[in-house]
């Protein structure tokens, strides 16, 4: 589950702590229309479920698996399967045309 990063992470069912992280998101391009609405332009803070995967937290924002291109985690190329850690920069980039 993501909350942008001033909600609570609370699980409100339970009323108990979930265990979760804060990341740094940067969408790029076509990809930033699918930040939180309180994004700056292509970046916000989201927080998420401990042990997620790039490919879970794409999906999770509705982005196609397809769509991404180039994915860095803390500026070093990344995986979709590549589990995320609190505090992580993720920047993702679209198919980029040009001449």
């Amino acid at each position: 589950m993501i909350h942008d990063f001033c909600e609570s992470s609370w699980d409100k069912p339970t009323g108990s702590r979930c265990s979760t992280m804060k990341l740094h998101i940067h969408l790029y391009a076509s990809l930033a229309s699918h930040l939180p609405e309180k994004s700056d332009r292509n970046s916000c803070f989201l927080e998420v479920a401990d042990g997620m995967t790039i490919r879970q937290l794409l999906e999770q924002l509705g982005i196609p698996e397809n769509a991404p291109k180039i994915l860095f985690r803390n500026g070093v190329h990344a995986e979709l399967d590549e589990i995320m850690k609190d505090g992580d920069r993720v920047a993702v980039f679209p198919p980029i045309a040009g001449g």
